[in-house]
Parts: structure tokens; C-alpha cells; sequence
């Protein structure tokens, strides 16, 4: 039989998985009698644990939400992604929980056992991580709480909105879903006044207080938010665009590109169109050099103008590194091995 303290522990960790335990399932794992499992139960109570307890055939124990929060029992592999997933947030895309990130890594990692703090050093020394853009759009974690909530409660929400050229509108929707895409939040939402559904950055807006009155809620636009959204933002706030015809069947490249690059749409067997853009042309620049195949583009004048300047420095370092012609740099008959006095 475990003694007390470590029943308890155990106690704590069966409670903490997503579903009900009867009382004599408790006393078989704990090797127990049904009236330890109560007093135990009690303990945990006593300690500001939340056990619920309800009656019926599917009733049992287990751990609710309090007033506050207890400390928690991870397994091995719960803490490993725990100490990782804040080592991510302490240098993440979200304002503010970099202190509270290194806070909580710091405790976790004084109580983690030698084995679990040696797996989890070992992953850092032998990641190198892509140095942080400092100049990239980060969001307030406030705002993504606000959001949530409205989501959620199916509130309409009213915001300040900049978009990419800097103009200011008010904008009223029913909010729906939250995407995170790298170091960037989208809002996707029913915008009111355009009765169509929109696409938001959200480190371009600024909530307006109080929030609106409830809506019923529409059928989303797809079946795969992320997809949907995914097309969306790679057509939308982008400086430049460029629809590229493309000389190679549409499957290939859209093996070779990804959706944030832009949509891969099918002509024929043979040919594609990418609805591509980008903030800068050298950007688009890059990514028709990922096609890999021939390919034909019309404008933006912008584009054209960065694609001739690469066409001339390439044609240019090329022939300034090409090998001189066996025909040119030989002297008169020495491919025959005779020289001239």
C-alpha cells in the first residue's frame, strides 16, 4: 500500500485526466478501501484542490476548475513539451510573456527530475533556433484575450483597423475564429457593413469598448479555416502583385511553394497560373525562383523592372566566371603538342 503523501500524489494524478472516476476504480488503482478514497478526496479539498463528486451511473470524481490554482503533477513527457512550449514563448510573437514565460520556465526547471533537465538541455544545445525579427508584427496578449472572449460569447466587436498603406477605418463584425500563422494572428470575421466575411491582422487593431450586442452565429466559409484563411491572406495587403503563368503542371508547383507564397490555380495539363505578392519585389524575385520552371509575368511594372536588373547582374557574374575557351586561350598548334620557337 503507497503511504499517504504518495497516494495523494497519485490520487491527484488520476483526477487531472479528462474524465470521471467512480470511487471503487480509484480504491483498485490505489490499492485501497472506498472510505481512504473519500478521506483522501477530502485532503485533496482541504488543500484547495476542486474534486467534484456526482452521483449516477456515469458519476465519479474528478478535478474541477477553483478559485485558484493548485499546483500540478506533469508526467516526463508533459514537462519536457511544457519547458519547451516556454522557451518558444519567451522569445514567441506576443507582447508582454516573455517575463512571465522565463518566470514559469524557471520554476519548472528547479523541480524537474536530472533526467528530464538533462533531455531538455540536450534539445537546447543541439537546436539553433532562427534569430528573432525584432521589427515583426507582435500582438498584445490582451487583445487576443479580448478576441477569444468575443468568439466565444458571439459578441460583435468594433475596432480601430490600419491597414497595409496606414488608413484608419472603424470596423464592426461578428468574430468567429483566431488563426495563428507563424508570427502573425488573424481575426476571421462576418464584417457587418460589407455583409461578407474578412480577414484581419490582428496587430492592426485596437479593440473599441463595450463590445456589441450578441449574434447568431452563420455557417463558416469552409470546412478548413486554415486553408481559407490561408488563400485569403496570400491575396490580400500585399504592396505588389503578379499573376505568373506558369509552364509546368499546377501540382508540381504548388509541391514547391508554399500557401503563404501565394495560390496555385490549373490552366491544363501543362500550364498554371500563381496569384502571387509580396511587400517588396525582391521578395516576388525570390519566389519566381522557386518555381524551377519557365514561367511568363506582365506587371507590376515594379516587378519587370527587378526581374531585368537580376537577368543583367546574373548574366553578368556568369560571364565574368566562366572558364576562358579551350579554342580562344590555346596557342597556335598546341592541341597537337607543337609550340612555336
Amino acid at each position: 500500500m503507497l503511504e499517504t503523501s504518495a497516494r495523494l500524489l497519485r490520487l491527484l494524478s488520476l483526477l487531472q485526466t479528462p474524465r470521471n472516476w467512480t470511487g471503487a476504480e480509484l480504491a483498485e488503482r490505489l490499492g485501497v478501501s472506498g472510505r481512504t478514497v473519500r478521506a483522501d478526496v477530502e485532503r485533496l479539498r482541504s488543500l484547495d484542490y476542486p474534486v467534484l463528486a456526482t452521483r449516477g451511473a456515469t458519476g465519479g470524481y474528478r478535478l474541477g476548475a477553483g478559485a485558484a490554482l493548485p499546483p500540478l503533477l506533469l508526467d516526463d513527457e508533459e514537462a519536457v513539451a511544457v519547458t519547451v512550449g516556454l522557451r518558444t514563448a519567451a522569445s514567441g510573437a506576443i507582447a508582454g510573456i516573455e517575463e512571465a514565460s522565463l518566470r514559469a520556465l524557471a520554476k519548472l526547471e528547479q523541480v524537474m527530475p536530472s533526467r528530464l533537465r538533462r533531455r531538455v538541455s540536450t534539445l537546447q544545445t543541439y537546436t539553433v533556433p532562427v534569430p528573432r525579427d525584432d521589427a515583426g508584427p507582435r500582438v498584445d496578449p490582451a487583445i487576443l484575450t479580448t478576441l477569444t472572449a468575443v468568439c466565444r460569447d458571439r459578441e460583435q466587436f468594433r475596432f480601430d483597423y490600419h491597414d497595409h498603406a496606414g488608413t484608419a477605418t472603424v470596423r464592426t463584425v461578428e468574430p468567429y475564429r483566431l488563426i495563428n500563422w507563424g508570427r502573425r494572428w488573424y481575426l476571421l470575421a462576418w464584417e457587418v457593413e460589407r455583409a461578407d466575411w474578412r480577414t484581419f491582422r490582428v496587430d492592426r487593431l485596437r479593440p473599441r469598448t463595450p463590445t456589441g450586442p450578441r449574434f447568431s452565429p452563420r455557417d463558416l466559409p469552409s470546412d478548413d479555416i486554415a486553408a481559407y484563411v490561408s488563400r485569403r491572406v496570400s491575396a490580400a495587403a500585399w504592396r505588389y502583385r503578379a499573376q505568373v503563368t506558369v509552364h509546368a503542371p499546377a501540382e508540381v508547383i504548388a509541391e514547391r511553394i508554399s500557401p503563404a507564397v501565394g495560390t496555385v490555380e490549373r490552366v491544363d495539363r501543362h500550364t498554371c497560373v500563381l496569384h502571387t505578392g509580396a511587400d517588396t519585389v525582391e521578395t516576388l524575385g525570390v519566389y519566381l525562383g522557386l518555381l524551377g520552371e519557365d514561367f511568363d509575368v506582365t506587371g507590376p511594372p515594379e516587378l519587370l523592372a527587378h526581374l531585368r536588373r537580376l537577368a543583367d547582374r546574373y548574366t553578368s557574374v556568369t560571364t565574368r566566371s566562366s572558364p576562358p575557351h579551350p579554342a580562344r586561350s590555346a596557342a597556335p598548334g598546341a592541341a597537337d603538342g607543337i609550340g612555336r620557337a
